[in-house]
């Protein structure tokens, strides 16, 4: 399965669109997931008032977890908070959580910063063509070996690869994974994920400094998004390049898991 292959495939009229989701991770020593409370993320302005939770709020000492109807959710453990948005549908104006993590950050400018992970995330369905999947890891971006052929079974492979750019270091991972849509069967799929890792430079004592930093590094988003859509759909998959203006999607991989 070659990459003019597998563009062929998800071009294919008859095909899901693909579905993207993006997250903005920030580290902080002191966090504790207690503090993301809707109330105070209203009160604070971190969020806008009018915001809704899709479900009841989970919030512990060790896991919060909170939900909007607007395919934004917030979720912390200790010294990670997470701020995810679906791209379902929504225009490149629309998307909000780099706004809720720089309110975030402005708000609670003492935290312990230790930096921020931009994690977007692309997943491509082969209903047509679930091999493809495959084939395409195994075939096109392993090279060929007695390896393969080990088991009674083909072999199965994800691919982990890390790249050292001028602002920051990005990881990619590629694997096999699941289309799961109410009353239907599971859909082949290929999941791109992709982290941008920004780490704060502890030398900097002043809160102040941190706070330049950690704003800089949350700046980076729209640029990270476009290059990564680059990365995969020129490098990875010789495909014509999605509208950044739109974003499509449907489903979660699985029920009640992010991307």
């Amino acid at each position: 399965m070659t990459t003019a292959n597998v563009a062929s495939v998800i071009n294919s009229p008859s095909n899901t669109q693909s579905i993207e989701e993006i997250s903005l991770i920030i580290a902080a020593q002191d966090f504790i997931p207690t503090t993301i409370g809707q109330d105070f993320l209203k009160l604070s302005g971190i969020i806008p008032q009018d915001w809704q939770l899709a479900q009841q709020p989970v919030v512990n000492p060790n896991f919060a977890q909170l939900n909007f109807t607007n395919g934004v959710s917030i979720n912390a453990q200790p010294r990670t908070i997470t701020f995810n948005e679906s791209l379902t549908n929504k225009q490149s104006q629309d998307i909000a959580i780099h706004q809720v993590a720089g309110k975030y950050v402005e708000k609670l400018p003492h935290a312990k910063y230790m930096g921020l992970s931009f994690s977007p995330k692309i997943l491509l369905p082969f209903p047509t063509a679930p091999q493809a999947v495959r084939q395409y890891i195994t075939e096109s971006l392993l090279g060929s070996g007695a390896w393969k052929f080990i088991g009674k079974t083909p072999l199965q492979a994800g691919i982990n690869l890390m790249y050292h750019l001028e602002r920051c270091q990005l990881t990619i991972s590629i694997s096999e994974a699941k289309l799961q849509k109410p009353q239907e069967s599971p859909i082949a799929a290929i999941l791109f994920s992709g982290n941008f890792n920004y780490n704060v430079n502890l030398g900097a004592t002043q809160s102040s400094s941190i706070m330049t930093q950690m704003t800089n590094f949350l700046n980076h988003w729209r640029t990270d998004l476009e290059e990564f859509r680059n990365i995969v759909h020129q490098k990875f998959l010789d495909s014509p390049e999605a509208d950044e203006t739109q974003f499509v999607g449907g489903m979660s991989l699985f029920p009640g898991q992010t991307l």
